[in-house]
């Protein structure tokens, strides 16, 4: 029986990579096979493609960001999410290709059917079964990533774009949410840890329950 295939989505610092272990872990408590991974990074290739653009300090052509995102796709689709799938895992990865609608599409300004080619490609038609997108509004998102960077941890070159880019990342999320309803859940993301949590939980094993 092929597994299921659940992304997690979001402005950074939504909380959904926390959320995302934390759901992996409950879903492995109760005897469940599960692959946890993300995007970029979650292949040995796609480690150093993700080290390389996040880490780089010159600038990077909106192009170059868009084909490296989707090399880093391929790779993971192709020798990972696949054959985990066919294995009958339940796959949760930390952002897949609607992310590149939302950063490179409306962030970066790249055409609707140019972003859906590049998509294609890459993921050779894969789609999730099931998405949460976790809604944070920008200020509070941007609080969280400042945090962050003051608690000692490392900024990547996302963690740098302004306000504005945010808010047309997450109006991009919200379109795909309203055109896809049967595939988005949005996750009030402004609760407590243990609150998205229950909620995550209640969704996903709900969803689990009925396919």
């Amino acid at each position: 029986m092929r597994g299921k295939f659940i992304t997690f989505e979001g402005i950074d610092g939504s909380g959904k990579s926390t959320q995302m272990r934390m759901l992996a872990s409950e879903l492995r408590f109760r005897g469940l096979n599960v692959l946890a991974t993300m995007e970029p990074g979650g292949t040995p290739l796609g480690r150093r493609l993700r080290e390389a653009f996040l880490e780089t300090e010159e600038n990077v052509a909106p192009l170059a960001e868009l084909l490296l995102f989707a090399a880093d796709r391929a790779q993971h689709v192709n020798f990972l999410v696949q054959p985990a799938l066919a294995e009958g895992k339940i796959v949760i990865s930390d952002r897949y290709a609607d992310a590149t609608f939302a950063y490179q599409g409306a962030g970066r300004g790249f055409s609707e059917s140019v972003v859906n080619q590049v998509i294609e490609l890459a993921t050779s038609g894969l789609k999730p079964d099931l998405t949460l997108f976790f809604d944070l509004p920008i200020e509070k998102a941007l609080t969280r990533t400042a945090n962050r960077s003051d608690a000692g941890e490392q900024k990547n070159r996302m963690d740098k774009e302004p306000a504005f880019f945010y808010e047309r990342v997450r109006a991009a999320y919200l379109k795909i949410a309203k055109e896809e309803p049967e595939r988005f859940r949005i996750i009030d993301a402004d609760g407590s840890t243990d609150e998205v949590k229950a909620l995550v939980l209640k969704i996903v094993l709900e969803f689990l329950e009925t396919v």
